[in-house]
């Protein structure tokens, strides 16, 4: 069952950080909870299981704000930066927790270089051209709210037997 969103009215900049930490949220959930083994179960035949979305979204917020909207070279960012099949992959080391919290660090950093911005303010992205933080927040929460849908049916195909 949907849960309906807390804040449903406000100024803008509101509603797009609370949509985006709603989804960041979302996705966080399909996977907690889940055993490490279950975590990392592909059921499909990219490299795409629960521990790998919330890898690949911490990725995506280095992308995006560390590197785009701060500026920093992809050697600067506090881990994995580059927009390619690598931000799926699991170190065999790390746990689903670790990748929780490596996920819930990337998005604090990406809370603290967003509040130095207006939601206008531009930046130049090698792939997409110019972009505004407005596009940021509008461009992951439709990126988190999929994956967290991909995490919803892996972890219904995963837990269905029990």
């Amino acid at each position: 069952m949907s849960v309906l969103p807390r804040v449903t009215t406000g100024p803008e900049r509101l509603m797009l950080e609370h949509m985006l930490d709603r989804n960041r949220q979302a996705l966080i959930d399909t996977a907690r909870g889940l055993s490490e083994v279950d975590a990392r179960r592909r059921l499909v035949t990219s490299l795409t299981t629960p521990i790998g979305l919330i890898k690949h979204a911490a990725v995506a917020e280095r992308i995006w704000f560390q590197r785009t909207l701060r500026g920093l070279d992809a050697s600067e960012c506090d881990g994995y930066a580059t927009p390619d099949e690598g931000s799926f992959v699991v170190a065999d080391g790390e746990t689903l927790a670790d990748v929780i919290a490596e996920f819930e660090r990337a998005s604090d950093r990406s809370r603290e270089i967003a509040a130095d911005l207006e939601l206008d303010d531009t930046r130049t992205n090698p792939r997409a051209g110019d972009v505004s933080l407005r596009f940021v927040y509008l461009l992951l929460i439709e990126d988190f709210a999929r994956h967290a849908g991909h995490g919803d049916i892996l972890r219904e195909q995963i837990t269905a037997g029990r």
